[in-house]
């Protein structure tokens, strides 16, 4: 039964790793709103200040521009936010250190976490989260040449795959792919520098970190995206989301309805095209 639940995850990708990628033709990020779903909308009459706190180092959701100012992904999504649900006037965005953004927003210094912030049993104690409003998933890369002309159960039936040791899309790659061989690097630029000299059939990482590389002068136009992609929560979370107070929950499903109607707008996949380019779904 094991197996049979395995093979049925690999033949779905997950959700979405069997469809067809458009990514390379019609860039756009996934629906993870249901148009269809009501959402509620609590009421906001009683909010006077919408405080959202986020780092300066995770880029290219949250950081400073080359003009020394707050921005990234998460920063326009915060602002987006605001606009939606006609909080502009009240809305504030603050970087903090990493390790002082809990405390500050279990003290009432803010409302809201837009940092990449994921839950955990201890910290679901205390704090309420939105939905996902973006995934991270795993992507194969091959050189233009070696793309998979099958699906990738049977493409790397009996292939070396580059993989990052130690990480979670080397456990998710002998979990989904345990035909395949997984031949780990210390880090992403040796592995990535062996793809390209055609030591491994493909390598297996992050999609985010990929297509970066993918747009990059180092990758030399080398490679592409071919596969996937492979969401897989178990091992790679459930994306990013917001964290409110436990005490303030009902602005989380607030933020699912705004995130809702943003996705509708068509606003998070401007979002998404602003910040990747390279699409990595």
């Amino acid at each position: 039964m094991k197996y049979l639940l395995l093979s049925i995850a690999v033949a779905f990708g997950w959700l979405l790793g069997s469809q067809p990628s458009q990514a390379q033709t019609d860039p756009r990020a996934p629906d993870f709103f249901n148009q269809k779903e009501r959402l509620p909308l609590p009421s906001l009459q009683g909010v006077s200040r919408l405080r959202f706190l986020t780092t300066l180092d995770f880029p290219p959701f949250n950081m400073l521009n080359d003009a020394g100012q707050l921005s990234g992904y998460n920063v326009d999504l915060a602002k987006a936010l605001c606009s939606q649900m006609g909080l502009n006037d009240i809305c504030q965005i603050e970087a903090v250190p990493w390790d002082e953004m809990e405390d500050r927003l279990e003290k009432g210094g803010a409302e809201a976490i837009i940092a990449g912030l994921g839950p955990t049993r201890q910290n679901r104690k205390k704090l309420a989260f939105t939905r996902a409003y973006i995934r991270l998933p795993a992507r194969f890369a091959t050189t233009k040449a070696k793309t998979f002309k099958k699906p990738a159960a049977t493409a790397v039936r009996g292939k070396n795959i580059g993989i990052i040791a130690g990480t979670a899309h080397e456990e998710l790659l002998k979990s989904y792919f345990p035909q395949a061989l997984a031949k780990p690097y210390p880090d992403r630029p040796a592995m990535l520098a062996a793809l390209q000299k055609s030591e491994v059939e493909a390598v297996f990482d992050d999609g985010m970190a990929l297509s970066f590389w993918l747009g990059s002068p180092q990758s030399s136009e080398c490679c592409t995206f071919t596969d996937g992609p492979y969401l897989a929560p178990q091992y790679l979370g459930p994306g990013l989301v917001i964290a409110v107070s436990q005490e303030n929950a009902p602005l989380a499903a607030a933020f699912n309805n705004a995130l809702q109607a943003l996705q509708e707008k068509g606003i998070l996949t401007e979002l998404y095209l602003r910040y990747f380019p390279t699409s990595f779904y």
